[in-house]
């Protein structure tokens, strides 16, 4: 019988039927595990970087701006005190005068006449009293009659003192010194009892006239500074002299009153004004107005580092602000703020803390505050 050579087929079913009884027989080498191969410790996830200085407090004066309106320190509408026609006139529009200055003459009619009969009776009564006071001595006359001249003699002096008045009425005299800011009478002119008939004014110094609200309100007092700026742009230095002490009830807002020097004798009377009043001295951090946020209640704050390099968020009182700085208060005197990444963390992540760069607010430092390295982080704090 002749041999005869296996096939391909027969071949491979050879090999795959060794290979089966192999991994039977050594099949225990491979066992699966029940439970999954501890993995590997993967590297900690680095901590979010962010910029930082150190704030200090400055002294801050906060400043206070209204706008009011100018007025003369003093003015008054004069009014004639007696009835007749103005004989002449003393003074013109816009003139100047002094305290005591004549303004004007009004007619005195028979004035002067019945000054002189009221005088002439005060002598004759101040003569009979004397007389009567000699007899009293050698009780020639009685208590009753005594006290009758003594009442004529009264009666007399008053009846003389009277046109004095009177006749001091028809020549009528500056108040203060001032400028007669309008004249309303000619000669010619009969001028009753009551009657307007001049404006004066002093703008020697100036009163300036404003409202502020009741928060503003409280912060002032008498006494503070206050600049003044014009229209045209000039200033003119002055102080608080009033702040009222009751809103008005329409607008809820109190009346204040600043006094400046007019040494020019400007016309700026019922002129606009903004008033920057000084106000008291205190503590405050100047910032970048970009680094106020708002929290979730929308409070105003800021975002800082604890020393465990934490954020925190610290409300704040904004006190003035401008494209370049802000200045806040209620901070402690000093804090890490975070200058440069504060939009990515939030209140209680743990952060690396680098240096903030130098930048264009006066006073800011770059340096860090003392404590642990900036770039670790108490992960043991909640």
């Amino acid at each position: 019988m002749a041999f005869r050579r296996p096939s391909l087929s027969f071949l491979l079913a050879t090999s795959c039927g060794l290979a089966l009884l192999l991994w039977l027989a050594f099949g225990d080498l491979q066992r699966f595990r029940a439970e999954a191969p501890e993995a590997e410790p993967l590297a900690p996830a680095p901590l979010p970087r962010v910029e930082v200085r150190l704030s200090t407090q400055e002294p801050y004066r906060p400043s206070l701006v209204a706008q009011g309106q100018l007025m003369p320190w003093r003015e008054v509408a004069l009014r004639s005190l007696a009835s007749s026609q103005v004989t002449s006139l003393a003074v013109e529009e816009g003139q100047e005068v002094a305290a005591g200055d004549l303004l004007l003459s009004l007619d005195q009619e028979d004035l002067p006449a019945q000054l002189e009969h009221a005088e002439a009776d005060l002598r004759l009564a101040r003569a009979e009293l004397a007389g009567a006071e000699r007899l009293r001595a050698r009780d020639l006359i009685s208590d009753t009659e005594r006290l009758r001249m003594i009442s004529a003699v009264a009666e007399a002096e008053a009846d003389v003192e009277n046109l004095r008045q009177r006749l001091s009425h028809t020549r009528p005299k500056a108040p203060f010194a001032g400028r007669i800011d309008r004249l309303d009478i000619e000669e010619g002119d009969v001028l009753q009892s009551g009657e307007n008939y001049a404006l004066l004014i002093d703008d020697q110094r100036l009163k300036a006239q404003a409202s502020v609200s009741q928060r503003d309100a409280l912060a002032l007092d008498p006494g503070l500074e206050v600049r003044l700026t014009l229209l045209d742009g000039s200033q003119l230095n002055g102080e608080l002299t009033y702040v009222s002490s009751r809103a008005d009830p329409s607008t809820r807002t109190f009346t204040i009153e600043a006094q400046a020097d007019n040494p020019d004798r400007r016309r700026l009377g019922g002129a606009s004004a903004t008033l920057n009043i000084t106000l008291p001295e205190r503590q405050a951090h100047t910032l970048s107005p970009a680094l106020l946020v708002l929290d979730g209640a929308g409070h105003l704050g800021v975002k800082t580092l604890d020393e465990h390099n934490r954020v925190e968020f610290q409300r704040v009182t904004l006190l003035s602000t401008d494209n370049h700085r802000a200045w806040v208060g209620g901070l402690p005197r000093r804090v890490r703020l975070i200058t440069l990444g504060g939009g990515f963390v939030e209140a209680g992540d743990c952060v690396a803390a680098v240096p903030a760069a130098p930048d264009t607010i006066p006073g800011e430092g770059t340096m860090l505050a003392a404590g642990r390295p900036t770039a670790e982080c108490d992960t043991e704090r909640h």
